[in-house]
């Protein structure tokens, strides 16, 4: 996966600052934008989670900073309801000019309410999703609704939301009243996917049900169970993403995927180290996929480690080679496991004789076998397991030739 730092002038000249996630092949078949939360940014865990897992899906996303916010240009008070709308065209119109037009809006919180006004004016948008998104734009008022009569006395206060000092005026506090965002959604006509957990102290359960009641078919309404409204945990912000990415299939055409040249080799590994710990794009000349290390030593855990993708080669190829023998002995073998281990154990603990004490690499390969199999031929499917190439070129002198390139 490749990050792009973008800078998007809006309809009031501010840049705002914006990444561009490409999948692993960098060649996406379809482009998304994310809108954050209310006085969020781009780079809050779940925003960056959800674009990661949408790249899976053989999207590039945009996720940018709405005006004043992050490291956007302006000032919070301009960046009211309407301008995170107009800021979100302008970030649609930045990339059809210069990649191919969206389909795809995502929008969380009063992003999601964002979203749905934008895709109400582009006739590029094929889809929308929202995430934990009010059923009315001026549901956020609530946040600092105890001071308007202050902003109508001074003009301009300082506010503090979620735990962050802002300033907003009149203005601000008037246009979250101008949008009817019922009546919007329900003249949309467009597939919108909304997602919300039941249990959102923020924006309540009984905000998705209203805006599935407002929309028109194609909907779909997916819970968030034990979800918080800022998607905290990994797992959900995951979660979404993939949701969204197999449900918006359904409402795209089928693209071939374009892949990234492995160069005349079998496979390409990348690691941006600039924006990345060790989260690692790998591609076939068919396929990608994505390697990581797990959380407890530095990892963002976005994908299997080196070495379960070792051990996911050895258990293929194990039960591939399964199936052909037994199809080929005409033995009733239904379904086969490979569950398989790899660690490190002293050669005291497998009783081998050597003259210095060492560690040994050990891959551990249990079979479990479904279907009328006698004691003999499993013992013979457990005799061939052990023949497979894998296992074979695992347990041979391996000569790795290792050359740079420039």
């Amino acid at each position: 996966m490749k990050n792009t730092k973008l800078e998007i002038t809006n309809q009031k000249g501010y840049k705002l600052q914006a990444h561009l996630e490409l999948p692993a092949n960098e060649k996406p078949n379809y482009f998304a934008i994310f809108a954050h939360c209310f006085s969020c940014s781009s780079t809050l865990s779940a925003v960056k989670n959800i674009s990661r897992s949408l790249t899976d899906h053989g999207f590039g996303v945009v996720r940018f900073d709405f005006t004043g916010l992050g490291k956007s240009e302006g000032e919070f008070a301009e960046s009211h309801f309407s301008a995170n709308v107009d800021d979100l065209i302008s970030v649609n119109n930045y990339i059809t000019e210069n990649y191919k037009a969206p389909s795809l809006l995502v929008g969380h919180s009063l992003g999601g309410a964002a979203v749905i006004v934008a895709a109400s004016k582009l006739d590029n948008i094929k889809a929308i999703a929202t995430i934990g998104a009010p059923s009315t734009v001026d549901h956020v008022t609530h946040l600092f609704s105890h001071q308007f009569n202050e902003v109508n006395e001074k003009g301009e206060v300082a506010v503090n939301i979620g735990g962050r000092p802002f300033k907003i005026n009149q203005e601000f506090v008037d246009d979250f009243s101008k949008t009817d965002l019922p009546e919007i959604t329900k003249n949309l006509r467009k597939p919108i996917l909304i997602l919300h957990s039941p249990i959102d102290a923020i924006v309540g359960i009984d905000n998705a049900q209203k805006l599935y009641l407002n929309a028109m078919h194609p909907k779909s309404f997916v819970s968030l169970d034990k979800a918080d409204h800022l998607l905290t945990n990994v797992k959900d912000s995951r979660y979404v993403g993939n949701m969204i990415g197999v449900w918006v299939q359904a409402y795209f055409d089928e693209a071939e995927n374009e892949m990234l040249n492995t160069d005349g080799e079998q496979l390409v590994a990348h690691l941006n180290l600039k924006e990345h710990n060790f989260t690692t794009a790998i591609q076939t000349a068919k396929h990608s996929f994505t390697a990581d290390e797990p959380e407890s030593i530095g990892g963002d855990d976005f994908g299997p480690s080196p070495y379960d993708l070792l051990s996911a080669g050895l258990a293929a190829c194990t039960v591939m080679t399964l199936k052909l023998y037994a199809e080929r002995k005409k033995w009733d073998l239904q379904e086969v496991y490979t569950y398989i281990t790899y660690s490190k154990k002293h050669s005291d603990d497998l009783l081998i004789e050597v003259d210095k004490p060492t560690r040994f690499d050990h891959i551990s390969k249990r079979l479990k076998f479904v279907g009328n199999l006698d004691d003999k031929q499993q013992e013979r499917l457990k005799e061939i397991a052990s023949k497979c190439p894998v296992h074979r070129t695992l347990q041979s002198e391996v000569i790795i030739e290792t050359e740079v390139i420039k």
